[in-house]
């Protein structure tokens, strides 16, 4: 085992978790024949096959799980370390990895990252976009400081921060515009346009209309709230967006905004990060700024 490097654990982590090399390579900016050779070594210092092979993927065989568990501990711990070694110099600030989800980027991004770089002089602030779960787990490897996510998350490893709550609002045709807001069970009853799956925002919605299984007739999907509000505009249904998406989805759509009157349905939007790193006195300064940032941002509207 002497001969195991991190750059062969990092590799092989990328494979168990891509389950392609053409794919684990790109992710890790490498060739896919320079990947192969390195997990074709690792396999020959451990004396154990870590993976099944065939013509498309690749699979893990028993031993390639057990010895996955003991490889995420050992990254974990080489980012805490490379963390530490940040906070101790108080260089955190200089590089910020920062995850957030698709429902909320669009519309608080350009404002967080415009207050941070003003508030950190000389910060480097990179973004990855994408679905909670997929926060999550990239948080757990290391791969990110925090991520805005909305709250709960309830994963034992990590810490939540509430930064907000907000409002979803009705979007319809703009000839029905002053027309009561339905209730939610005739919200059920109608053409109801949602986030494909894994979004949680549409869960959110589907628990607010009370839908366990939607038949196809009546849930309509799309990839993007702009999607959703531009079908809307075509007339193909009706869908719900949160108040913050409102200013900038309606720029460009013929579409009406409908609040609802009473028991809105809503969602609290917060940072996650892992309970383990040492940089949780600066998160928190970061979220202060980010807080601003959203006050700001929410009473100019």
């Amino acid at each position: 085992m002497k001969n195991v490097t991190l750059k062969q654990l990092r590799y092989f982590e990328a494979l168990a978790r891509d389950g392609r090399f053409k794919r684990a390579a790109d992710a890790c900016a490498i060739s896919q024949p320079a990947l192969s050779m390195q997990i074709k070594e690792l396999e020959e210092e451990l004396g154990n096959d870590l993976f099944e092979r065939n013509a498309r993927e690749v699979r893990l065989t028993a031993f390639g799980e057990s010895f996955a568990l003991r490889v995420r501990g050992v990254l974990n711990a080489v980012e805490e370390l490379a963390d530490f070694a940040r906070a101790s110099r108080n260089q955190f600030l200089a590089r910020l990895r920062i995850g957030i989800i698709p429902t909320v980027a669009p519309y608080l991004l350009p404002a967080i990252i415009k207050d941070l770089n003003a508030a950190f002089e000389g910060i480097q602030i990179e973004v990855r976009e994408t679905q909670t779960s997929r926060l999550v787990q990239e948080l757990n490897q290391g791969n990110l400081d925090f991520a805005i996510v909305a709250l709960p998350v309830s994963e034992p490893s990590l810490t939540e921060l509430k930064l907000f709550d907000e409002e979803f609002v009705l979007v319809r045709r703009p000839e029905d515009k002053g027309k009561p807001v339905p209730e939610r069970e005739a919200l059920r009853e109608m053409r109801l346009l949602l986030l494909e799956e894994g979004h949680c925002f549409r869960e959110q919605a589907l628990s607010f209309c009370k839908i366990g299984s939607a038949r196809p007739r009546e849930v309509m999907e799309g990839s993007s709230l702009s999607t959703l509000v531009q079908m809307v505009s075509a007339g193909i249904g009706v869908t719900l967006i949160p108040e913050m998406a409102v200013p900038i989805e309606t720029r460009s759509a013929e579409v009406s905004i409908s609040y609802f009157p009473t028991s809105p349905p809503s969602r609290t939007i917060g940072m996650i990060w892992r309970n383990s790193t040492p940089l949780t006195k600066q998160l928190g300064e970061i979220a202060e700024v980010v807080r601003r940032s959203i006050r700001q941002m929410r009473a100019g509207d």
